[in-house]
């Protein structure tokens, strides 16, 4: 399983917002498994780019705070510009095909070939 550049954005995003979520919060944030969500921490943790402090204070004793190291915010940074640019990317692309369509809709249209030919056949 690889983790791809749009999950590592969303969870290093996730953890800087909310150090203190938890990973069923994650997965359920990101849309994923809890099983997708412990692989990409414990990815991220060996790349240096998070680590996780346990909540002396609390009972339970699973309870972690997810910190982003100085490289994770430089990583999320990076992956930052990066999905921004592929998102302006998809914005443009879409609305290249949004105008053409509205191109085809316009001179099918003016044609009068709208009422004719969507008609259905006996």
């Amino acid at each position: 399983m690889l983790l791809d550049d749009a999950t590592h954005y969303r969870l290093l995003k996730l953890l800087a917002d909310r150090p203190g979520v938890t990973q069923r919060e994650l997965a359920a944030a990101m849309g994923v498994s809890l099983g997708k969500v412990n692989y990409c921490i414990k990815a991220l943790v060996s790349k240096g780019l998070i680590k996780m402090e346990s909540f002396r204070s609390n009972s339970n004793n699973g309870a972690y705070s997810y910190l982003l190291t100085p490289e994770g915010v430089q990583e999320k940074a990076r992956l930052t510009v990066r999905f921004l640019r592929q998102k302006i990317a998809e914005y443009e692309a879409l609305g290249a095909e949004i105008a053409a369509l509205r191109q085809e809709a316009d001179e099918f249209a003016a044609s009068g070939a709208e009422s004719s030919n969507c008609q259905a056949r006996p």
